[in-house]
């Protein structure tokens, strides 16, 4: 299951770097180029991001039977 979760926070990281038009504006983390440049606004969203699409596939692995 955490695989499946690390790998939604991935995409969702993917998916933030893609459309964020400003992802370095207001508080920056502490290592901004670990992070991809992105603020800690932006972090914070793309990973909130990253555990509702886990969160979704998780349940519907289980509900299948896989996980």
């Amino acid at each position: 299951m955490a695989l499946v979760m690390i790998v939604c926070n991935v995409i969702a990281i993917a998916i933030g770097k893609a459309t964020i038009k400003q992802p370095n504006v207001g508080l920056q983390l502490p290592s901004p180029t670990l992070f991809g440049g992105f603020s800690h606004g932006a972090m914070l969203g793309t990973l909130s991001l990253g555990h509702i699409l886990g969160m979704g596939a998780i349940l519907g692995l289980a509900s299948r039977g896989v996980v």
